[in-house]
């Protein structure tokens, strides 16, 4: 197993409430679970391959619940990346060198039999955590935009945060408002003023790298 490790921050969008389901073990708020995701990497390798500075993102799409497979997936890798990064980015992301169930790459590669070729295209990221705000844009796939959910009566930004001490993507994430356009293979038509989250990445070939207590 080539050992690997990225360090950076991820905005991601899904088609279900605010209280993402997925992270309660409960079934998706509309029965199918479909969603976009951007990543930028603060430092990271795999082996001898540097990942620093790059851009990746992600759509998925399944039936049902991810656990019950039968869903379909595409990759997209900054068109800056080296034939060698990209190459080691698309193993980290379809589970390659990483225990089994260990990362969020791992499961829902697992889960998606229909696999669209890797695109790579200019990747642009802004990704606020703390103040809850980003966006994703990958031409001609998808573009993501997210805001703070707001409270209904008085406008003001609301926070909440889900907290995974056992997860296998972060140990905290913000939760804002996203919508997604997709113009690409896969289409995710609901995913407006829906669930977004916001939160900080450092995975391994073991999954989440948590700190030291």
């Amino acid at each position: 197993m080539i050992a690997w490790e990225i360090h950076g921050r991820e905005l991601a969008n899904c088609n279900c409430s605010y209280g993402c389901p997925c992270q309660f073990n409960a079934l998706p708020t509309h029965g199918a679970c479909e969603a976009a995701v951007g990543f930028e990497i603060e430092r990271g390798h795999y082996g001898d391959v540097k990942l620093d500075g790059l851009r990746m993102a992600s759509i998925y799409k399944w039936p049902g619940p991810v656990h019950e497979g039968n869903g379909e997936m595409q990759i997209i890798v900054d068109e800056s990346a080296t034939p060698e990064q990209r190459d080691a980015l698309e193993k980290i992301m379809t589970g390659s060198d990483t225990n089994d169930m260990a990362t969020m790459w791992w499961i829902f590669s697992a889960m998606s039999p229909t696999k669209h070729p890797t695109l790579s295209v200019p990747i642009k990221t802004e990704i606020d955590i703390d103040g809850r705000t980003g966006s994703i844009s990958v031409p001609g796939v998808f573009r993501i935009t997210a805001e703070p959910i707001r409270n209904p009566i008085t406008g003001i930004p609301h926070q909440v945060r889900i907290n995974l001490p056992h997860g296998f993507e972060y140990e905290t994430a913000e939760i804002g408002s996203g919508s997604t356009t997709t113009e690409g293979v896969i289409s995710l038509p609901n995913n407006k003023a829906t669930y977004a989250q916001f939160a900080e990445l450092h995975l391994g070939n073991a999954g989440v790298i948590r700190a030291a207590a």
